[in-house]
């Protein structure tokens, strides 16, 4: 496996795991009190803080047991990163519109910023996604 496949699966890994993470802690805070009362600010950047280490530690331990011939970038590889980047950017852009919507609407901020957190997720994750699809099913440059 290429270090570039591997370092999607770990983006994938880290991207899911950590936003599951939070919606664990989050939603089992809730209980009686209403979700924009509910306290999220540190479960949101402890679980980000967490998984941008965690995947810094497990980057770094994938390019040091990947092979050095294996570490090498070619055309292809730059190819399936641009449009790996592509997709996930879509989820960016829709969750940017979609959380300017709210704040205009004046939606409480713990929606907003749950928001933007998923908008961020599913970009990572479909970005990951489409990048171990393009190395396992094959890459057709259009």
């Amino acid at each position: 496996m290429a270090l570039e496949e591997k370092r999607a699966w770990i983006m994938a890994l880290v991207t899911a795991c950590g936003y599951v993470t939070y919606l664990v802690i989050v939603l089992g805070r809730v209980g009686d009190v209403p979700p924009p009362e509910t306290p999220y600010v540190a479960a949101l950047l402890w679980t980000v803080g967490a998984a941008v280490v965690v995947a810094i530690v497990l980057g770094i331990a994938a390019e040091v047991t990947t092979p050095k011939d294996s570490r090498r970038k070619d055309e292809r590889d730059r190819e399936i990163e641009r449009f790996g980047e592509y997709i996930g950017q879509s989820f960016v852009a829709i969750g940017g519109v979609a959380t300017l919507v709210m704040a205009m609407a004046e939606v409480d901020h713990f929606w907003i910023a749950n928001a933007i957190y998923l908008a961020f997720a599913l970009s990572g994750l479909l970005s990951s996604v489409a990048r171990i699809f393009a190395y396992r099913r094959g890459f057709q440059q259009w």
